[in-house]
């Protein structure tokens, strides 16, 4: 019976990081968020560890047709947007089966590295994947700090 309880305990605890996050949707056209997943992300702002990788899932109903799509992902200080590589920016090879169908909803999966040279400072991470017309299929933005 005591274990019971501590079980319990770690399964909140576990699914305490997979929360879906709060984020604000900057010009989602072709496409609409169901949800951002940013893990491991208890809390808000995401504190980012520099030599770490974050693991980014989001779950989208596009409004269109479309053959491909690609990721743009960047820091946001004092509204500049700062390009912020990713390792794969093709949305074909990150989850989402293409051609992408109009009413179908998807899993964009990807990974979110955060290097060490990286300054340690808060922003806001915008991240856009947009279609074979460059319209936007989603937008959102998260406050982070990066920290060592």
């Amino acid at each position: 019976m005591v274990s019971s309880p501590l079980a319990l305990l770690l399964a909140l605890g576990a699914t305490a990081l997979a929360e879906p996050l709060r984020f604000v949707d900057c010009g989602s056209k072709d496409g609409s968020i169901q949800e951002v997943n940013v893990s491991p992300c208890p809390t808000q702002p995401c504190l980012l560890h520099k030599g770490t990788s974050y693991s980014i899932n989001v779950t989208f109903a596009s409004k269109i047709e479309s053959q491909g799509s690609k990721a743009r992902v960047y820091g946001e200080m004092l509204h500049v947007d700062i390009p912020f590589p990713i390792p794969e920016p093709d949305g074909c090879k990150s989850g989402i089966q293409c051609p992408i169908q109009k009413g179908h909803s998807y899993s964009y999966l990807n990974k979110l590295p955060v290097k060490s040279e990286y300054p340690s400072i808060k922003l806001i991470v915008k991240w856009e994947l947009v279609d074979d017309q460059d319209q936007m299929l989603f937008c959102w933005k998260i406050p982070v700090e990066i920290t060592s």
